[in-house]
């Protein structure tokens, strides 16, 4: 169980988050025409993976346009998002953005990062929610960055998450 805070208040998530070094575990996310992706069709690719409460937030908007702008000239690189949001706020975000350089992700139907993340999180009013969070990982999909946001309102670091692509 690990501890962060929204809006400075404790609140926890259960699980384990991806460290440096380790495999990152599979999941199953929905992309925006509703089918389905797994960790397993990235093969070969590096992901720069982002993990946030709702694309209907300030910060989470935020995140989203700023790594969108940051990742897109890296080669060989997937930036993945992902949320509980359904596709179809994805898909008027990205529209109304001019975003097109990602592939947004619900993990609506299958939990798949809520315990194997480690980032649902318990407590406080986003209760439920995913916690924010930043995990690149390399081709074979080793964690080379792994950032567990740990006041919720507060942006990722994008120097070091940069960094660790170069």
């Amino acid at each position: 169980m690990t501890s962060l805070t929204f809006k400075g208040n404790k609140i926890k998530t259960k699980g384990s988050f991806p460290k440096i070094g380790e495999t990152a575990p599979d999941f199953l996310l929905v992309t925006e025409d509703l089918s389905e992706i797994s960790l397993t069709d990235l093969k070969g690719k590096r992901v720069v993976f982002n993990i946030f409460p709702s694309i209907d937030t300030p910060i989470c908007a935020l995140q989203l346009k700023k790594f969108n702008s940051m990742v897109s000239t890296f080669e060989n690189t997937v930036l993945l998002f992902s949320s509980l949001d359904l596709p179809f706020a994805f898909n008027r975000f990205c529209a109304a953005e001019n975003i097109d350089k990602v592939i947004t992700t619900s993990d609506f139907r299958h939990a798949s990062l809520a315990e194997s993340y480690g980032v649902k999180m318990f407590g406080g009013p986003l209760d439920g929610l995913y916690a924010r969070a930043v995990i690149i990982l390399d081709e074979e999909h080793k964690v080379i960055y792994s950032e567990l946001v740990s006041e919720v309102t507060d942006e990722p670091n994008y120097d070091a998450a940069i960094a660790a692509l170069k």
